[in-house]
C-alpha cells in the first residue's frame, strides 16, 4: 500500500462533521458524545501518523488547487447561516454545509487520485439531501444537525480508513 497524499484530511473533517452533531444532543450526552469523536478522531490521527508520518507530497499545483477548494468551502458555508436565515430558512444551513463539502470531495478525489473520496462525497451528498427533508419537516435541531453531522462525521472516517489501509489492516487481522 502507498503512503496516502494528504492523510489527516478525513479524520480532521470527520472529527468537524461529528463535532457539528453533537452539538445538537443535550449536554450530558452531548458531552460523552463529542468526547467520543474527538477520541476517534484523535485515534485515527495518530494510527495514521505512525505509519505514514506526514505522507506523500500532494502533486504539481496540488496544494494551491487545494487551498482553492477549501476557501471557497469555507466561504459558501459561512455564508450559507446568515443568507438562509433572512430568508426564514436557517434550519437547511447544516445540510446545505454537509452537500458543499460532499462536492468538495469529487475535485479531491481527482486531485489524490483516490475513489473512497468519490464514495464518501456522494453519501454525504445523499446526507445532506435527507438532512434537508428532515429539516423541513421537523422541530428542533436533532435531525438536521445531529443526524447529519454525526453521520457525515462517521461516513468520513471510514472513508479515510479505507484510503489509508486501515480497513484492509483489521480485515487481515482476522
Amino acid at each position: 500500500m502507498r503512503s496516502p497524499v494528504v492523510p489527516y484530511l478525513e479524520p480532521v473533517l470527520g472529527g468537524l462533521w461529528w463535532t457539528v452533531g453533537a452539538v445538537s444532543l443535550a449536554t450530558g450526552p452531548g458531552t460523552v458524545v463529542l468526547a467520543a469523536g474527538l477520541g476517534v478522531t484523535g485515534l485515527l490521527i495518530a494510527a495514521l501518523r505512525s505509519r505514514y508520518g506526514s505522507g506523500e507530497p500532494l502533486p504539481p499545483g496540488g496544494r494551491g488547487r487545494l487551498l482553492r477548494v477549501v476557501v471557497v468551502v469555507v466561504v459558501l458555508v459561512a455564508a450559507a447561516g446568515p443568507l438562509l436565515g433572512m430568508i426564514g430558512l436557517a434550519e437547511l444551513a447544516v445540510p446545505l454545509a454537509c452537500a458543499v463539502t460532499g462536492a468538495a470531495l469529487f475535485p479531491f478525489a481527482s486531485m489524490l487520485d483516490e475513489r473512497a473520496l468519490l464514495a464518501a462525497g456522494g453519501v454525504l451528498m445523499d446526507l445532506a439531501a435527507a438532512g434537508a427533508l428532515l429539516a423541513l419537516d421537523s422541530a428542533g435541531t436533532l435531525y438536521p444537525q445531529g443526524v447529519v453531522g454525526l453521520a457525515a462525521g462517521v461516513a468520513v472516517w471510514l472513508a479515510g480508513a479505507q484510503r489509508s489501509g486501515l480497513l484492509a489492516e483489521a480485515r487481515a487481522r482476522q
